[in-house]
């Protein structure tokens, strides 16, 4: 299934995405505190900035395998440090945190780095951060669902009003700082593959970002049609842009890429599953490899990765890829070199087949 060509935009950005995994060194033998990891993160958004990549996004968790649990915080150092960077959440757990209060960072964030600053909304891949933050899990849905409605109304940056029962309502609250946005902070809501989710980002008219970590991307082809009809019936431009974001990492050659993501790869799939009570064992390298050949990795040389990208981009519609280009203990140099190879020989071979000007 192709996306009409009406859907695509005339620019396409090429992001990066991170959530700080806890990394050894290049020869196993150490592993990385979390203040170190941090600090690579930084040098990681820096070359990203230098090489061209157009996106960062950081994400939030609150465990011991990743070190960042205040993406916001990370994204303001990073800001500090680029010049051209677009620098978004990855996604920001608005279910354990507060809307006006995430608002209020991230606007922050914009004003200070020349309205850079975007907000991807989830409700996160794992559930820490609920006991952490003191939530009833029973309250999953209902937490989201009127936390994304005052996010929401929020975007219009004048006086809200609201009334909920996952927190205090407000009446003709102002709150500051305003961004220079003309429809507000740049939103987006991230999905797994639900189509609830995926009409809920058109009922709020924010962009729809797809996390495609297995299967063959194409399948997400019919929530990129419902995305659409559900702007169209909920009165909304059909301007609003769709992103996917996948797993992947660029090296000089097949062999190469192959051989370094691997390990990394199946041991944190294998330790998910086994949290997740999956019982699907350590992954094989058959399945790795037809992971890669017909599912969500992206993970080669640089014309491997590039037409990949390509041929999701057709396939999808989107407007934006995020490379999420660490996995586990897959270490920082390896990390530096994959993103150079991504800004400077996968992005410019993707804008020229796709025919799309940097």
């Amino acid at each position: 299934m192709t996306i009409s060509t009406e859907r695509y935009s005339d620019t396409f950005e090429l992001g990066i995405h991170t959530f700080g995994d806890v990394t050894k060194t290049p020869d196993g033998s150490r592993e990385l505190s979390q203040p170190e990891v941090l600090r690579n993160v930084l040098d990681e958004v820096i070359l990203a900035d230098k090489v061209g990549v157009d996106v960062v996004g950081i994400g939030e968790h609150h465990r011991p395998d990743y070190a960042v649990s205040a993406p916001d915080i990370v994204l303001a150092a990073a800001g500090a440090a680029t010049q051209r960077i677009k620098l978004i959440s990855a996604v920001t757990v608005l279910s354990s945190d507060d809307p006006v209060r995430v608002y209020q960072r991230f606007a922050t964030i914009d004003g200070l780095t020349g309205g850079r600053a975007e907000v991807s909304l989830g409700r996160g891949s794992f559930i820490e951060s609920y006991p952490l933050f003191g939530y009833d899990l029973s309250d999953y849905e209902k937490l989201f669902e009127e936390k994304v409605d005052l996010f929401a109304k929020l975007r219009a940056e004048g006086p809200v009003t609201w009334r909920g029962e996952t927190r205090g309502g407000l009446q003709e609250a102002e709150i500051f700082p305003k961004t220079e946005h003309e429809r507000g902070l740049p939103t987006w809501i991230a999905v797994g593959g639900t189509p609830n989710s995926v009409v809920r980002a058109a009922r709020h008219g924010v962009g729809l970002e797809l996390a495609i970590i297995g299967g063959a991307p194409q399948r997400f082809a019919p929530l990129v049609d419902l995305y659409y009809r559900a702007l169209e019936q909920f009165g909304h431009e059909r301007d609003f842009r769709v992103a996917s974001h996948s797993h992947g990492f660029i090296a000089d050659t097949d062999q190469k890429a192959q051989e370094i993501f691997y390990p990394a790869w199946a041991d944190s799939m294998y330790k998910i599953g086994q949290e997740r009570g999956w019982g699907n064992g350590y992954p094989s390298w058959e399945q790795y490899e037809q992971e890669i050949m017909h599912g969500a990795l992206f993970v080669g040389a640089p014309d491997t990765v590039a037409e990949k990208i390509v041929r999701t981009q057709r396939q999808l519609g989107i407007s934006r890829f995020g490379l999420k280009y660490g996995n586990g203990s897959l270490a920082h140099e390896h990390m530096m070199e994959a993103i150079e190879l991504y800004g400077t020989k996968v992005k410019p071979r993707v804008l020229k087949q796709l025919g799309v000007q940097a």
